[in-house]
């Protein structure tokens, strides 16, 4: 069986961090993808997906930390369904993705604070150079941060120069 979800999106409110009754940092982050196609009638039709994404433990903390409203990230985890039961004592059900990997897209120039890899971005630095003598392996020229590539809009909206998303 396979029960994987992976999404790129754009967060539709701040991250809202609480902790357990054992005191484990829970994250929740509504995060939006959007996807857009021409109608029979040739008219362009953008609709936005909500999906609830529940983080855990320091991932959450970092999400907490460094993620707001309007945040591009890449989420990978599994959905999972929960029960629960509203005031009138009425069973309700909420399916929600249960990250076990939130990856920051956002290109944040020089911020240093921020942590790497998993559940973050940073800039990737060059490689010092060796120490002078013994054997040394040719040396690349270093990169500057805006030398690296820009991969252009995460969304087909973007491109477009929409700026009407619900959020």
């Amino acid at each position: 069986m396979l029960n994987k979800v992976m999404i790129i999106g754009r967060l539709g409110r701040d991250p809202e961090l609480r902790y357990s009754q054992s005191g484990a940092p829970v994250c929740t982050l509504n995060v939006a993808t959007d996807e857009s196609y021409t109608d029979r009638d040739g008219n362009r039709v953008d609709r936005a997906e909500w999906h609830r994404v529940v983080v855990f433990q320091k991932a959450a903390e970092n999400c907490s930390q460094y993620l707001t409203k309007g945040s591009l990230v890449f989420v990978e985890g599994s959905l999972q369904t929960r029960k629960w039961q509203d005031q009138q004592g009425q069973d309700r059900y909420t399916t929600e993705i249960k990250a076990q990997r939130v990856q920051f897209l956002d290109k944040r120039g020089g911020d240093q604070n921020m942590p790497a890899g998993e559940g973050g971005y940073a800039p990737r630095r060059p490689a010092a150079a060796p120490a002078a003598g013994g054997n040394r392996a040719p040396q690349r020229p270093q990169q500057r941060q805006d030398d690296y590539e820009d991969l252009g809009p995460a969304f087909p909206s973007e491109a477009s120069g929409m700026d009407d998303v619900p959020f």
